[in-house]
């Protein structure tokens, strides 16, 4: 009779689940969320864009390109915060009490992102365009 390759452990004393599972089941909810979340932050600014396009139609130019692509890469460098949060937050709490929360995290998140998105326009960008 063949032993089994992993051992067993007493009912309800299971072991604990490694780091490559928490981080896989945090990335198994925030990567397909991070498309909605691009397309929401270039909604934002495709609606200032047609909002007030007489006043960017000079803006559109190679140096510009290479801004927004900076700044697209910088906001999803900044989605990837919520690993830090998510992560030991699964370690600290059951996942029937954690999973469910997540969602607000996630909303709490875009929301900041918006207002982020919204000043950095209104503040750094739109007066600057001649």
């Amino acid at each position: 009779m063949a032993t089994p390759s992993h051992p067993t452990t007493p009912f309800g004393n299971s072991p604990p689940a490694c780091l490559r599972t928490f981080f896989a089941d945090a990335a198994r909810f925030w990567e397909p969320r991070r498309i909605l979340y691009n397309l929401v932050l270039a909604a934002v600014v495709l609606v200032w864009i047609v909002a007030s396009w007489p006043h960017f139609r000079p803006a559109f130019n190679l140096p510009s390109l290479g801004a927004l692509v900076i700044l697209g890469l910088l906001a999803n460098a900044c989605y990837c915060a919520a690993y830090f949060i998510d992560i030991p937050l699964q370690r600290s709490f059951p996942a029937i009490r954690w999973k469910p929360r997540r969602a607000a995290l996630w909303w709490l998140g875009m929301l900041l992102a918006l207002l982020m998105a919204n000043y950095w326009i209104t503040d750094e960008i739109y007066p600057y365009v001649r």
